[in-house]
């Protein structure tokens, strides 16, 4: 077991530590409200032996993203629609890790549905930074990152559809992996948009987070999307030698261009070779990546109809006023403008001009991406134009919010692995990188971090401690 493991193992079953602990948390949790249950008493799944609990993560608390199932716990997906709901049964990411022996302590806030770059787009709770509780944690993932950069967990679970871990782990200080599509299996994720999505794992160690990807990873017949990793040349699997560099990004905020610089510099510094890219269909990364998912999230989200699932009004008139009142009440304000604008473009006689253009695009840029990647072993880009905003009105609004996710959408319209790399602080603020990798080459971006980890010590929120730990 890893030593970053060992120190959290066994918190729970040690009553002077636990105490300690669940102080600590709740400290914390009147701050930045990362959790919408948190319950160290939850359900658990930890293998035996005559030694004692078994596996690479025996008795180590996790926290899970509420858009994951885990029986026992609710999960609302952050919407009023679900409020109630319990799954009978668990995720197969979150089952693979339990059978490690890892023990979820809570399920954390999203923005609704995982639509969303601030979580403050959930129905029951707002999530703030760590760093400074006026700004946001990110989203959707914001609980899961906030939970981590504060030391409530030493890692939990979010899904990313468009950015949605490496965001809020870039804006929190922590590692944040998007895994290669298929390589962990979706089976227990509330769908959002199927062929962009997938769970990730945020972490303050990139140790943890290798171990806890390498617990989930593989083939799940339950999930006909999952794949196993193409066998590689002996010298294929070598640490990366060479890293692209976008040409004529623009738009970034002075300290995240700064970071993204110094980051580059450090990279060069440790040996690898900057390789400058041309990659100018990043620019239609934005209209294919949200015509795409807005209309898989019409398509999945159409169950919600309140007569055989989810949230069911009550007084309707006849079945049509119970689906639009129970989607009125349940759906908020920006699940409700995806969906139509979802909807718009699958309409008979659009399809052609905007959904079929959108996956026609989407090949194009895979097929860009490809072609870098056959030349470099790793792309380096910025997570996000700016550092984490304020909440509200004195922030960013919902349009420009989707404008700045361009750097993070790229590695889902293509399938590939990302990883959110922090580099220090600025202005008290996190700032980072994002490395991306072929399919199934996590193991470089895992490799690539620590090359990084001298030059960039990782941040500590104020207040931060392990006293508890001890």
């Amino acid at each position: 077991m890893l030593d970053e493991l060992r120190l959290w193992s066994g918190i729970l079953s040690d009553p002077k530590k636990r105490a300690a602990y669940e102080d600590y948390a709740e400290t914390w949790e009147s701050r930045i409200g990362a959790f919408l249950q948190f319950s160290p008493d939850g359900p658990a799944a930890s293998p035996t032996t005559e030694q004692g609990p078994a596996g690479a993560l025996a008795l180590v608390p996790f926290a899970v993203k509420d858009n994951i199932a885990v029986e026992g716990f609710r999960m609302t997906c952050g919407s009023r629609i679900l409020e109630n709901y319990r799954p009978p049964y668990t995720a197969t990411c979150v089952a693979r890790l339990q059978a490690e022996g890892a023990l979820v302590v809570g399920k954390t806030n999203l923005d609704e549905f995982g639509m969303g770059s601030s979580c403050d787009n959930s129905a029951f709770a707002r999530t703030s930074n760590p760093y400074d509780p006026g700004r946001v944690a990110g989203g959707s993932s914001g609980g899961s990152a906030a939970a981590v950069a504060a030391g409530l967990v030493p890692f939990a679970l979010g899904t990313d559809t468009g950015g949605s871990v490496r965001q809020p782990a870039n804006f929190c200080g922590v590692y944040g992996l998007k895994p290669s599509y298929g390589a962990v299996s979706r089976f227990g994720l509330a769908a959002y948009a199927s062929s962009l999505e997938g769970p990730g794992v945020l972490s303050r160690s990139i140790d943890v987070a290798e171990e806890a990807f390498r617990a989930m990873r593989g083939i799940d017949p339950l999930d006909q999307t999952t794949a196993a990793p193409p066998a590689l040349p002996e010298a294929e699997a070598a640490e990366p030698r060479s890293v692209g560099v976008v040409r004529g990004l623009g738009g970034l905020d002075p300290a995240v261009e700064a970071a993204y610089r110094g980051a580059l510099a450090a990279l060069a510094d440790a040996g690898l070779r900057l390789v400058e890219l041309d990659l100018p269909l990043l620019d239609y990364v934005l209209p294919a990546y949200y015509t795409i998912a807005t209309a898989e999230a019409s398509a999945n989200l159409a169950r919600y109809t309140g007569i055989a699932y989810g949230r069911r009004c009550a007084g309707a008139e006849n079945p049509d006023d119970l689906v639009r009142r129970s989607r009125g009440e349940g759906f908020g304000d920006e699940v409700k403008l995806r969906v139509l604008v979802g909807t718009f473009v699958l309409r008979s006689g659009f399809q052609d001009r905007y959904y079929l253009k959108a996956q026609t695009l989407r090949r194009a840029i895979r097929d860009e991406l490809a072609g870098a990647l056959r030349e470099v072993d790793l792309i380096a880009m910025p997570v996000f134009p700016t550092q984490a905003f304020a909440h509200g009105d004195s922030g960013m609004d919902q349009f420009q919010q989707k404008m700045a996710d361009k750097f993070t959408c790229t590695a889902n319209l293509a399938g590939l692995p990302a990883l959110a790399v922090p580099t220090g602080l600025s202005g008290g603020l996190p700032t980072g990188i994002q490395l991306m990798a072929a399919s199934f080459r996590e193991d470089r971006l895992f490799s690539c971090a620590r090359m990084l980890a001298p030059a960039f010590p990782l941040p500590e929120p104020p207040s931060f401690s392990r006293e508890f730990l001890k």
